[in-house]
């Protein structure tokens, strides 16, 4: 790279002019990386949501019935029908339903094997950590199908 010290003229002074060519070459740079990031964060997956009805629930007999909601310290409260139950006891339980339903059906190996479902009736002020618990333990404990009770808006129409 060089470097003008004067001007052919013979003065032996310093150029007082600024070179500007490396801050355009910076800018530009920058400009080409802005171009080329903004339309990757700005995209966005196109996705169709299902609309949401209120189906009435088939209530079987070997389904469990969760209700959970948060106690006045934080605390969560779970209750197995009418049966408060700590954590542990969940698992306990929810693994010992599924081993008795399976030996009922036939065995592990039995065709059409139809396992219980779990579902969970939360209060509207639960906290997310007592309802999103709950699925966890009975994702540990097996349960492959854990769904959501709630109640129909006013009105009829049944549209959420």
């Amino acid at each position: 790279m060089a470097m003008s010290v004067g001007s052919e003229g013979g003065d032996d002074a310093p150029m007082s002019d600024i070179n500007t060519t490396p801050l355009v070459d910076v800018m530009l740079v920058l400009l080409i990386i802005f171009l080329i990031t903004v339309p990757v964060v700005i995209q966005t997956v196109p996705l169709k949501l299902p609309s949401v009805r209120n189906e009435p629930t088939t209530t079987k007999p070997e389904n469990v019935n969760l209700s959970v909601k948060g106690g006045a310290d934080g605390s969560c409260e779970v209750f197995w029908g009418q049966t408060k139950v700590d954590s542990k006891e969940l698992i306990d339980r929810s693994v010992e339903k599924l081993k008795a339903e399976i030996a009922k059906q036939g065995g592990p190996n039995a065709a059409g094997l139809e396992l219980p479902e779990a579902h969970i009736r939360g209060d509207v002020n639960t906290p997310f950590k007592c309802v999103g618990g709950v699925v966890t333990n009975l994702q540990r404990a097996g349960f492959a199908r854990v769904g959501f009770i709630s109640e129909p808006p006013p009105g009829g129409e049944g549209r959420i």
